[in-house]
């Protein structure tokens, strides 16, 4: 098991690493002894041993906190100005950069001690944490893994879990999120990736990147960053992703559950024959192909040497499209030498993932009690129709059938077209069978119209009929009030709530207020 704890550095060791230049050194404190042990950016965690990063934020400055975090027994903290606190300071000129400069630092003392030491990035436009989430338990089976928490994957989030790795740490599962070019490039040079997994280039950002080619620009930064001969797993099936090929520096491991996986050669997996259960957990046969040839030139499969292997899958997590984000986990498991019945094994054993993806839990309140399937984490269209997949496929072997509450907020950043996406998804939850549609905005009155949209795309899909309901909610009380009314009156149906939308329409809020009563 990892301690979560840095390389042991010295305050000089820091000030070299980061370019920074130390003040206020206490008196007593000997400043080439290993002290620090870790690195925080939020106060409220610093510990003895902690390096605590500074940040300049668009509310709170981290500055102000540094005799709190000296109170606690903090090593250090990086500093964009010397700050009258009792605790010795590097002084830098970003430190965002320099909060960088040290993970980079502490990824290259662990490469040194020349032990078994593995980097995984992952990158993708939707499944990125699941993926993640799912790698880092199929990992740590193997060895001491690091993985950050939740969504950790930016300039920050990246370096402070980079600075978790220590002597005895095996992996560290790194994930890459991107919302300009040049992000992804920069967090591969703090991690250089020894495996780098591509999952799909979809519309989230299209608004900052303005063309999905320009998103797929973004995501390729990951293979490019590998280390020499670094291995790429990449998704067949999408024609983004699979270009990435020409840019690998050594092996490419594909997956995927289309017939484009039967185009490529190398190590492939795909998931055939998948169904799901009641409550939406999926079942495949897991199957691994390596395809091997003498001679380059030769393209025809028939010519090809072909050894397969499969065995059956039942994911312990909900949703359909988690089986494409459960084999990109597991070409990387089988790649480090799992075997194929163990990584079945793992994958059926993991219930659980990072909060708000696809969580199922009952609530009870009032006259209404109803089964809430809480992905309310984030959202664009792709992850929205999958949501809606997942609340479709609840119980739909069951007669009478659930009564199905589509609770959907805005999606962001999707460019100039946001308006007619938000009126597809809205058609797209009457035609999988929503029950009622309840589109929410929020004081924001682009979240307000984006919501609005929505709900106008459900009405013309439900044409003339008075089925399903649709509503507009301006809140997430009259959002609230509107679930608990059609629960309580579903007409003897068991009502089953779906929770879904980009993080500033608020529903991750919603879910936890209703506290939810068990699992």
């Amino acid at each position: 098991m990892n301690t979560e704890t840095m390389m042991p550095m010295s305050l000089e060791e820091i000030a070299h690493a980061v370019g920074g230049t130390l003040v206020r050194v206490p008196q007593g404190v000997a400043t080439d002894r290993p002290v620090a042990t870790g690195a925080v950016s939020d106060s409220r965690q610093a510990t003895t041993g902690t390096v605590f990063v500074a940040i300049k934020g668009e509310r709170v400055d981290g500055h102000a906190f540094l005799a709190d975090v000296a109170a606690k027994g903090a090593a250090c903290a990086l500093v964009d100005h010397e700050v009258d606190a009792p605790l010795a300071q590097i002084v830098v000129s970003d430190t965002v950069d320099a909060l960088g400069l040290l993970a980079k630092h502490n990824i290259a003392r662990r490469r040194a001690l020349g032990t078994p030491f593995s980097i995984v990035g992952i990158t993708g436009s939707v499944g990125k944490t699941t993926t993640k989430d799912l790698l880092a338990a199929l990992l740590g089976d193997m060895g001491p893994t690091v993985a950050p928490i939740g969504s950790f994957n930016n300039e920050i989030g990246l370096p402070l879990t980079a600075l978790k790795v220590n002597a005895g740490t095996r992996f560290f599962v790194a994930e890459m999120g991107a919302s300009h070019i040049g992000e992804i490039a920069r967090l591969t040079t703090i991690a250089p990736p020894d495996v780098a997994v591509v999952l799909k280039v979809g519309c989230a950002h299209l608004g900052e990147f303005g063309s999905v080619e320009r998103i797929a620009q973004a995501k390729s930064e990951i293979v490019q960053g590998l280390l020499p001969g670094g291995v790429s797993v990449l998704n067949a099936d999408d024609p983004h992703v699979a270009a990435m090929a020409a840019l690998a520096p050594g092996a490419v491991r594909w997956f995927g559950v289309t017939d484009a996986v039967a185009d490529v050669s190398g190590t492939t997996l795909t998931a055939g024959d998948i169904t799901q259960d009641d409550t939406g957990r999926p079942r495949f046969t897991l199957s691994v192909t390596d395809t091997a040839s003498t001679d380059d030139a030769v393209t025809d499969a028939a010519a090809r040497h072909e050894t397969t292997k499969t065995t059956s899958v039942t994911l312990g997590i909900r949703g359909r499209h988690n089986v494409m984000n459960a084999l990109a986990a597991s070409s990387v498991a089988l790649y480090f030498g799992m075997p194929l019945a163990r990584v079945a094994e793992l994958l059926a054993a993991q219930n659980h993932i990072s909060a708000h993806r696809m969580a199922v839990s009952t609530v009870s309140r009032g006259d209404a009690t109803f089964t809430l399937i809480d992905d309310s984490f984030n959202a664009n269209p792709d992850s929205m129709r999958a949501g809606l997949d997942g609340l479709a496929a609840w119980h739909a072997g069951e007669d009478p059938q659930p009564f199905r509450i589509a609770v959907l907020g805005a999606m962001l950043e999707l460019g100039g077209d946001e308006d007619r996406l938000h009126r597809d998804m809205g058609r797209y939850a009457v035609n999988v069978g929503a029950d009622a549609v309840i589109a929410v905005g929020g004081v924001d009155p682009h979240l307000d119209e984006l919501a609005g949209a929505l709900a106008d795309g459900a009405r013309q899909a439900r044409g003339g009929t008075d089925a399903p309901s649709i509503d507009w909610a301006h809140t997430a009380d009259e959002a609230d009030a509107l679930v608990m009314r059609l629960a309580a009156d579903a007409h003897g149906r068991e009502p089953v709530v779906l929770l879904k939308g980009s993080h500033a329409s608020g529903l991750s809020a919603l879910a936890s207020r209703w506290a939810p009563a068990g699992v």
